[in-house]
């Protein structure tokens, strides 16, 4: 049976979950299991700078660092419920990809 592999990343693991929580309120109103969601490692992004714009006196530092969420959602492929996902309102800091397995 053909499956529909939906990935997901962001780095707001909130609204990551509603969507998510959304997605799964969509695929038990039609009947659909689903499978998921797959958590993928968490993608950390460390960026470390200088406090000092002259790069005199002290050596002080500042650390930043971005997560990426990751999430993996395989739902059957059901033209209804895929019409509907792809409806959803999707907030601009997620990322989704929709793709057809086999």
């Amino acid at each position: 049976m053909a499956r529909a592999r939906i990935k997901l990343a962001s780095v707001d693991k909130d609204k990551l979950n509603e969507l998510i929580d959304a997605i799964k309120a969509i695929t038990e109103k039609s009947g659909v299991i689903m499978k998921g969601p797959i958590p993928l490692p968490t993608r950390k992004l460390k960026i470390t700078t200088r406090k000092s714009p002259c790069g005199d006196g002290k050596a002080s530092f500042d650390r930043f660092q971005m997560d990426i969420y990751k999430r993996i959602i395989e739902v059957p492929v059901d033209e209804k419920v895929l019409h509907s996902i792809m409806r959803l309102n999707i907030p601009k800091d997620i990322n989704i990809e929709i793709s057809m397995l086999d």
